[in-house]
């Protein structure tokens, strides 16, 4: 099996993240960029990464998709609560988190990470949908102990890798973590310095996206 893409990429290293709480063995393949080539379309049908590559060579894409896929095809240490509800529960945050919060804010990388000139529209705009986002993820989550309740799920696999990016991105961008209020969240460390460091892409959180881990 092996993980087509680059560790850089937030989606990427939610199926990382994955794979490494499931312990399943796997190689990378970080020569994956997107592009649009004939012979990468046939295993990517975007052209984007990650996507993942199963031994007999058939080729899955979406970082959701191929996590729930591993969740069912390999079902020690489980990702998904068995209770259907419950399982419900750890889709619609996974979907807060990257719709709501994680897209949103990206609109704002390329002046904020990159240099780009700043747009206020566009500013203005992501900060009230990441402020409505915001307001959902606080009445969503539970840290109890883990952000969707007692086990590590497919949440925190999403928030460990996402999250960091919302808050270094707003706190770059305005001045202020548009994460620091959310009970339970652990806040970045305020030398952005030290907040690239707990960026994605660095192994597995300690615990999972808990209220206190480090």
């Amino acid at each position: 099996m092996k993980l087509c893409g680059f560790r850089i990429s937030n989606y990427h290293d939610k199926v990382r993240l994955a794979l490494l709480e499931k312990g399943i063995e796997h190689e990378e393949d970080a020569t994956c960029t997107p592009r649009q080539t004939d012979e990468f379309l046939t295993r990517s049908p975007r052209g984007k990464s990650p996507f993942l590559e199963l031994d007999d060579g058939r080729c899955l894409t979406e970082s959701q998709a191929i996590c729930e896929y591993l969740d069912e095809a390999y079902p020690a240490q489980p990702l998904l609560p068995r209770d259907p509800l419950r399982r419900a529960r750890v889709r619609e945050l996974v979907a807060h988190m990257e719709l709501y919060l994680e897209l949103p804010a990206r609109r704002t990388y390329g002046f904020v990470f990159f240099g780009r000139p700043v747009d206020e529209a566009v500013k203005q705009a992501v900060e009230k949908d990441l402020a409505r986002g915001v307001r959902a993820l606080g009445a969503l989550t539970k840290f109890d102990p883990c952000i969707a309740g007692p086990e590590l799920t497919l949440a925190d696999c999403a928030a460990f890798v996402h999250l960091p990016l919302v808050s270094l991105a707003t706190r770059l961008g305005y001045g202020r973590d548009a994460l620091e209020d959310v009970p339970g969240l652990v806040p970045l460390p305020r030398d952005a310095r030290q907040a690239a460091g707990v960026c994605p892409g660095e192994g597995r959180p300690k615990g999972g996206a808990r209220g206190g881990a480090e």
